[in-house]
């Protein structure tokens, strides 16, 4: 079972209890024939791995690390490690510390998992409104990001 994943990477009943519920959100982003439901599922529950390690920033390029150190696909892995906001570019990434790398989700499902996040506060569904007036301290492109990748893919609910 993929929360066992969880469990050996570390995570705490509060993380796997918070990506349960990314996951039960995620999947109503994933009744579209062209969007892969086992990824998304797949994908959700184990988007914040890395918060066994960290529970900073840094927790989506930890829970990478965990995800190839399983042997999981490399679709999953993407996913857990695009999932912050709406992404990072690498610029942004330098800035905040972390690896200069791209961290944009480029595929349906990578956008699908990062919206889900957006919208759960530990277990709790909130709107893209109470999201936005959270990240009041993030760059106005960062919430600018956050708040397209909300109209995109409420094209899909």
């Amino acid at each position: 079972m993929i929360e066992e994943y969880l469990k050996r990477a570390g995570c705490s009943k509060g993380v796997i209890a918070h990506s349960r519920a990314v996951r039960d959100l995620a999947l109503t982003f994933a009744a579209d024939p062209v969007v892969r439901a086992d990824l998304v599922a797949a994908g959700a529950l184990l988007h914040d791995i890395g918060r066994g390690r960290t529970h900073g920033l840094d927790h989506a390029e930890a829970g990478g690390e965990c995800c190839r150190s399983f042997g999981l696909p490399a679709p999953v892995t993407a996913i857990v490690e695009r999932h912050i906001g709406a992404g990072l570019t690498a610029d942004e990434a330098s800035l905040l510390g972390l690896l200069p790398r791209d961290a944009l989700p480029r595929t349906i499902e990578e956008k699908i998992v990062a919206h889900a996040d957006n919208l759960v506060k530990g277990t709790r569904v909130i709107t893209i409104e109470e999201r936005l007036l959270r990240s009041i301290d993030l760059p106005r492109k960062m919430r600018k990001r956050m708040y397209r990748l909300h109209l995109e893919m409420e094209l899909f609910r």
